[in-house]
């Protein structure tokens, strides 16, 4: 059984998709971030930098694992499967996986505090970080023409970097004109496992009036 600490954000959804992809055992501990639930003792015992996603494997000694790229690879090499064997493909997926970790996920973020959450409106902040946001989104357009998915088979990719590129508008970024980014982007909302893993803790907190952080169990 694996225990996920987790909140309805796109790193959250990443290992709530990962879980429903890979069809392992999982319970769901909703995290109030508006509490800072996350800054708790118990939470920061897990991990050290107070942010969710965090994994507890009771399957493997109760290990635990922080940082959503560290929980994809953990519980894809735990399924054997999302990540390909071969030594290139493996090297293009992680490459792929390190420009959303690095790149995709930093700076939307930081284009959704700007210009969504910042009390005062600073127009070259905003603009700062949409215009990078869109870049990096236009070379993910550039790199699926003639691709499915973002290293020719689905992976921990793709898994990554969808909870993000998804919320484009939430940052405030156009993708007029990014067809293949658009394409993927409905050819990704289609798969279940991924309509169903971001309705999570969303659809958790919805079907009972539970406290955050009591749990539920999933299958």
């Amino acid at each position: 059984m694996i225990e996920l600490y987790t909140s309805p954000t796109p790193n959250g959804y990443k290992v709530s998709i990962m879980l429903e992809e890979t069809g392992l055992d999982y319970e769901i501990h909703q995290i109030d971030l508006g509490k800072q639930e996350q800054k708790s003792p118990e939470f920061m015992a897990m991990n050290p930098n107070g942010r969710i996603p965090v994994i507890v494997d009771h399957d493997n000694d109760d290990f635990v694992v922080f940082e959503s790229g560290a929980i994809l690879i953990y519980l894809a090499e735990k399924a054997g499967m999302l990540i390909p064997a071969g030594e290139k493909a493996r090297s293009q997926v992680f490459q792929w996986l390190m420009f959303q970790l690095g790149g995709v996920g930093p700076m939307m973020g930081q284009a959704n505090v700007w210009y969504r959450y910042f009390e005062e409106q600073i127009p070259a902040a905003i603009h700062r970080y949409q215009h990078e946001g869109q870049r990096l989104l236009t070379v993910l357009d550039r790199r699926l023409t003639g691709r499915d998915y973002l290293c020719d088979e689905y992976s921990i990719a793709d898994i990554a970097t969808w909870p993000w590129a998804v919320t484009h508008k939430w940052s405030g970024i156009d993708i007029e004109g990014l067809v293949n980014l658009q394409a993927w982007l409905n050819r990704m909302a289609e798969r279940p496992a991924v309509a169903k893993g971001r309705n999570i803790p969303a659809r958790a907190s919805k079907r009972d009036t539970r406290e955050a952080g009591q749990s539920i169990i999933v299958r």
